[in-house]
Order: structure tokens, then C-alpha cells, then sequence
């Protein structure tokens, strides 16, 4: 059986410190992401605690079909980029898995404030967020507080503050009057 050969561009974002691997395929189930901020938190991710052995690496994170490396300041994309593509590649033509078998989500209930503020995020702002690398994710709302993660690229970006409030945050204020304010918390 003859293996494919595995195809990967890379993709700047907004976060200097970011830069997204693209491969030719899927590499993680539809609209599922998973983001890794140290190796403690890759213990089910063999691509992940295989990128945290270079000491560079500070975050991976895995969407569709791409990961976003998130690199020490004191490196130079032009310096690692090509020892990490070729790593992301030989990893995936061996066929190893993404992720290896963890524990159930506990699936929580949510209220229709929830999902409606779930639904604006999932169709206006998580796009443009994947776009860059990145995702966000929607953890709760509370006395007119939005929390939201903000993972990939998007954790540590400079950028990310100011889609938050100029952004994401007057989107939710225009669309939902009991919204007063969003913030980010760190994964």
C-alpha cells in the first residue's frame, strides 16, 4: 500500500509569535479544536507533546486541517519554521493519531442565553478567528459579563484585546442588550 504524500503551506496570523501549519486534509473532527498551552495539557495528543521537545514551543493548538505553533520571543520563524513543518509532516505521514483516547466531556446544560450568544459567536466571530489561527470559545455569561478563551494564535496575540473590545464585544452589546461587557480568560 503506497502512502501519500503529505502537503503543508504555512500561514502567518496577526500574532507574531504564531504560525499556522495547513495541511491538505482534515486533521481533527468538524468544528472540534484543541488547544494545548504546555506538555501537562498534551498527555492525549502525541503531535502535540512531540512539537512541546523542541524547546521553542510554548502552545499547539489543532483545528480542521491545520496546527498553530506558538514559538518563544527569543526565535525566528525563519530560524525553526522549516524543522517544524518537516516534524508536522513525518508525524502525519506515519499515520500516528492526533489524539489517543481520553475522557468524556461532561456535557453541561445550557440556558437559552447561552446558546444565543453560543450562535452569534459561532457564526460572526469564530470564522474570522480560525481564520487567523486561532479560536474562541464560549465558557459563560454572568451578571452581564461574557467569558470567552481564547486559544491558538489567539492566546498572547497583541491584537486579540482589541477584537475583544472593538469586535466581539460591540457585536454582543448590539445584538444582545443584556450584554455589558466581554472578557478572555486564559486556558
Amino acid at each position: 500500500m503506497e502512502n501519500k504524500a503529505v502537503h503543508i503551506y504555512l500561514e502567518a496570523n496577526p500574532n507574531p509569535n504564531s504560525l499556522k501549519f495547513v495541511a491538505d486534509f482534515m486533521l481533527v473532527a468538524p468544528g472540534q479544536n484543541y488547544d494545548f498551552p504546555d506538555l501537562e495539557s498534551a498527555k492525549h495528543a502525541p503531535l502535540a507533546r512531540e512539537l512541546f521537545g523542541f524547546d521553542y514551543v510554548r502552545r499547539v493548538f489543532y483545528m480542521s486541517n491545520f496546527v498553530t505553533v506558538t514559538k518563544s520571543e527569543d526565535k525566528e520563524w525563519i530560524e525553526i519554521q522549516d524543522e517544524l513543518k518537516e516534524s508536522i509532516k513525518g508525524f502525519l505521514e506515519a499515520k500516528k493519531p492526533m489524539l489517543e483516547d481520553a475522557a468524556e466531556e461532561e456535557v453541561v446544560e445550557e440556558s437559552d442565553m447561552d446558546i444565543k450568544i453560543r450562535g452569534l459567536l459561532d457564526e460572526y466571530v469564530k470564522p474570522a478567528v480560525e481564520q487567523d489561527g486561532g479560536a474562541i470559545e464560549y465558557k459563560s455569561f454572568e451578571d452581564g459579563v461574557v467569558k470567552v478563551f481564547l486559544q491558538g494564535a489567539c492566546s498572547g496575540c497583541p491584537s486579540a484585546t482589541v477584537t475583544l473590545k472593538s469586535g466581539i464585544e460591540n457585536l454582543l452589546k448590539s445584538m444582545i442588550p443584556e450584554v455589558k461587557s466581554v472578557e478572555a480568560e486564559e486556558v
